[in-house]
């Protein structure tokens, strides 16, 4: 393996991140309290066009707050695309339900609407799509199979700030969402996470399990098993820079993908498509090879080139603790075993683009 010349991923930290840092050190704010968590939160509901945020020390948690703030737990189901990161079905798991594993659409990638109609039964209590790569989910079919249902919608926004379904920002559909600000993220924190709702009680509830469970009437009388998931104000402090500079890096990342959309035209790879109605975000600019055969030894030729890439992640229904009832899931196994991310950082040059896609063409010309 030679040297690494082109990462998958690296964060632009071109704004005030350092400034805001240094306010944080200087002033000895620096744990969960501080002027930045209270102005990130309303910074980022802003953006986003919703009511309440609350902030996290990581997106897992996120998800793991929202879950407990709608009151899953044991003997819920919880509808999940299999293809996802391994978060999403662990979080579920951490309240004592059970993770129910669906297909993916060939086109878009996303969560099935369809496939989820089919696994829902009496134990049934929430949907969760996840917006995979940046790209958005079909929201309108999702939320009628939800409420014709009665279930909750957790949307799992990880990988899709900046995402768009018909206008909105996704994360304003479910009834409580999550995000992630981990290092690779479009916007980062470090590690991070937002748990985001318009409904005044879940925001309650969340901000209360968050704190140790810490209850409002009395100093140090705690009325509910919580948990740390505190964000730091050296964290905020990152994220309201990151958030400041937003826009420029989603518009970089879109940008990077049609350059790479032009620079690999002709090859037999096909590249993450925005779907209709959407904005894609393109955390990562992800492609398929026509056969899974093709695509570790792709890796390993790029690799060679010191360019790293990573596989799509693997479908949580393959892997042993979920794998109890294995069933097939066709659509997202054949797009697993062909995915690939390229590297995908904002800051990325033409030169480094067409780099990548040399590389690629010389793959296929041997």
């Amino acid at each position: 393996m030679s040297a690494i010349k082109i990462p998958v991923y690296r964060p632009s930290l071109r704004g005030n991140e350092k400034k805001y840092v240094n306010e944080c050190l200087d002033t000895t704010w620096i744990s969960s309290r501080g002027r930045f968590v209270g102005e990130f939160e309303s910074q980022f509901a802003r953006t986003i066009g919703i009511e309440h945020a609350a902030s996290v020390c990581n997106g897992t948690v996120a998800i793991h707050l929202a879950l407990l703030a709608l009151g899953i737990g044991e003997g819920d189901e919880v509808i999940v695309p299999t293809l996802t990161y391994i978060a999403s079905a662990n979080a579920i798991a951490y309240t004592g339900a059970t993770p129910v594993f669906v297909d993916s659409c060939r086109d878009s990638w996303q969560i099935d609407p369809e496939d989820v109609r089919r696994h829902i039964t009496p134990r049934t209590r929430a949907i969760m799509p996840v917006h995979l790569y940046g790209q958005a989910c079909d929201m309108d079919a999702l939320m009628a199979i939800a409420r014709e249902h009665r279930l909750f919608v957790v949307e799992d926004c990880a990988e899709a700030f900046g995402t768009l379904y018909k206008g909105r920002h996704v994360g304003t559909f479910g009834d409580i969402s999550t995000f992630s600000f981990f290092g690779n993220k479009t916007i980062t924190t470090g590690e991070g996470g937002m748990v985001v709702t318009n409904d005044k009680t879940l925001a309650t509830r969340a901000r209360h399990y968050k704190g140790q469970g810490l209850a409002d009437h009395r100093e140090y009388w705690h009325d509910v098993v919580g948990y740390n998931y505190r964000m730091t104000n050296i964290a905020a402090a990152i994220g309201l820079a990151q958030l400041e500079n937003a826009a420029d890096v989603i518009s970089r990342k879109r940008r990077l993908a049609e350059r790479y959309r032009q620079a690999l035209a002709g090859l037999p790879v096909a590249l993450h498509a925005e779907q209709p109605d959407t904005v894609h975000s393109y955390w990562m600019v992800s492609i398929l090879v026509e056969t899974p055969e093709h695509r570790d030894p792709l890796r390993a030729h790029l690799s060679q080139d010191g360019i790293e890439t990573r596989p799509l992640f693997f479908p949580v229904h393959t892997m042993p603790m979920y794998a109890k009832s294995y069933r097939r899931h066709p659509v997202a196994e054949d797009l697993a075993w062909r995915g690939i991310n390229l590297p995908s950082w904002p800051d990325m040059s033409d030169e480094d683009v067409q780099t990548v896609a040399a590389s690629i063409r010389r793959y296929f010309s041997k």
